[in-house]
């Protein structure tokens, strides 16, 4: 069983009456603002509770993210640190946690830049890769290839995506499934616009478990996620602006988190 499928298995059904709980993930840029600093960060979430971690290699052009992820890329690469850098802090990472997921977003040109990328993400201890730039109509062959080196693809879906793309998302995808909650890039927004209609969609696609992301940053758009029928969601600009103001984010992420469970529904 994978680490993906066993944390989803110990959470239980998050959707429904008498819900279980939902899983949080928690996004950190790799080497931001440095690899000590980057280290207690990641033991940090999890200290906080996140069940998943989500982590992004610093690139120059991230064109899916928003100017608190993209200030974070480039502090990290203002400090000098390169992809082994961060598959070295994932490797740690997971010598300190065996059993937390961690998955990487990136883009394509990190992926293909070094031979054996998805070989050295996977012993390096990552679970799962998601390669924001790249549609899912040209993902077979970089799925292929991560299941090949021994690491679980994720794709992204949005509520606006055709059913004949859905489907593809849904068979290529294997950790969970990214769903949008926004167009455009990521960041924090006002409202929890969660569309039950495209968790709908998946679950008829066979997709694996649909996590919302990309704006989540409140209590109340945790909730509105969970209600929509995900199976949990991922914290990361509002988690890196704390921390880049040195912010306590084992506490804020041990506020969201607690947010997933049943009986938080209340209070």
């Amino acid at each position: 069983m994978s680490r993906y499928a066993a944390m989803f298995d110990r959470l239980g059904p998050s959707t429904g009456s008498g819900q279980a709980e939902g899983a949080f993930g928690a996004f950190l840029m790799l080497g931001d603002p440095d690899l000590n600093t980057s280290a207690a960060l990641l033991d940090a979430v999890v200290e906080g509770g996140a069940d998943m971690v989500e982590v992004g290699i610093p690139f120059s052009d991230p064109v899916a993210d928003g100017p608190v992820i993209q200030a974070a890329a480039q502090r990290a690469l203002a400090a000098g640190v390169k992809v082994s850098d961060c598959l070295q802090l994932i490797a740690n990472f997971r010598a300190r946690h065996p059993d937390v997921p961690v998955g990487i977003l990136t883009y394509a040109n990190i992926v293909t830049a070094r031979v054996g990328f998805m070989r050295d993400a996977a012993a390096a201890g990552a679970d799962s890769l998601l390669i924001a730039d790249v549609p899912a109509i040209e993902a077979e062959r970089y799925a292929l290839e991560m299941q090949q080196a021994g690491i679980e693809p994720v794709l992204i879906a949005a509520a606006n995506t055709p059913d004949a793309a859905l489907r593809r998302i849904a068979g290529l995808s294997k950790a969970y499934t990214y769903c949008v909650s926004r167009a455009g890039i990521t960041g924090t927004h006002a409202g929890g616009e969660f569309d039950a209609g495209l968790i709908a969609r998946l679950q008829e696609a066979g997709a694996p478990p649909p996590i919302f992301g990309f704006g989540i940053s409140k209590l109340e758009h945790v909730r509105a996620a969970l209600d929509a029928g995900a199976k949990g969601v991922i914290c990361g600009s509002a988690i890196v602006r704390l921390a880049a103001s040195g912010g306590d984010t084992a506490a804020f992420v041990r506020t969201l988190k607690d947010s997933t469970r049943n009986e938080s529904v209340a209070q």
